[in-house]
């Protein structure tokens, strides 16, 4: 297992340590949460972490399962083709329930923190108000949207961009007449490997006939913007 952990980093592979804090601090769990449910011992883990000693197979995989992740989120690098989307080729989805179409720009890949979406949004759509940790960037491709942060309202269009803390009370709706197309950028985790978007008609043909996700919620309030 040593080999294992070791050619991950030589092949410049965040650190198995690293990669356990942070997202243990993404779960908001203490080191004692963290190795009660994983059990293993507060010293170890912090020892683990700290990079001053290098965990079995079987002890990664009790610390994987209790994050919520699995093995190959510590080890396992992304190929190059796996992070790269192609115009006209990103596969197009919604929220049940929702008009706002996007197209996901983010990978997953071991200690990432940052997701990014293409989002079109149609005609006299209204946000609800949401706040959450993190932070956003949004920038106006194209058309115009509302958006409201705090007590400020202000009208975006095309060029525009604003970069704000999520804990911030926030909101935005289309007043137009035409579709908006924008870029979001932010750090909340909105997918992990076991979760899967429901595809658009057009995307399934594209993809082979995709099925949707068993578990149709599959995103955080962030997804509803």
């Amino acid at each position: 297992m040593t080999s294992v952990l070791a050619t991950a980093v030589n092949d410049g592979h965040p650190k198995v340590g690293a990669l356990i804090r942070a997202r243990r601090r993404q779960l908001h769990m203490t080191l004692q949460a963290l190795g009660e449910a994983a059990e293993v011992s507060v010293g170890y883990l912090s020892q683990v972490e700290r990079d001053h000693a290098t965990p079995s197979l079987g002890t990664l995989a009790q610390i994987a399962r209790a994050l919520g992740v699995g093995i190959d989120y510590f080890i396992a690098a992304p190929a190059p083709h796996e992070s790269l989307t192609r115009a006209g080729e990103r596969p197009r989805f919604s929220v049940d329930g929702s008009s706002v179409v996007y197209e996901r720009l983010g990978a997953d890949f071991p200690g990432s923190t940052l997701s990014a979406f293409l989002m079109t949004v149609p005609p006299g759509y209204r946000s609800e108000t949401v706040a959450h940790e993190g932070e956003e960037i949004l920038y106006v491709l194209e058309g115009s949207i509302t958006q409201r942060l705090d007590d400020q309202e202000m009208v975006m269009n095309a060029g525009d961009s604003l970069h704000f803390r999520g804990n911030h009370p926030h909101a935005w709706s289309n007043h137009t007449d035409k579709p908006a197309r924008l870029l979001w950028t932010g750090t909340l985790t909105l997918f992990r490997s076991s979760a899967k978007p429901k595809l658009l008609p057009e995307a399934k043909r594209k993809t082979g006939g995709i099925k949707p996700a068993t578990n149709r919620k599959i995103v955080t309030r962030k997804e509803k913007r």
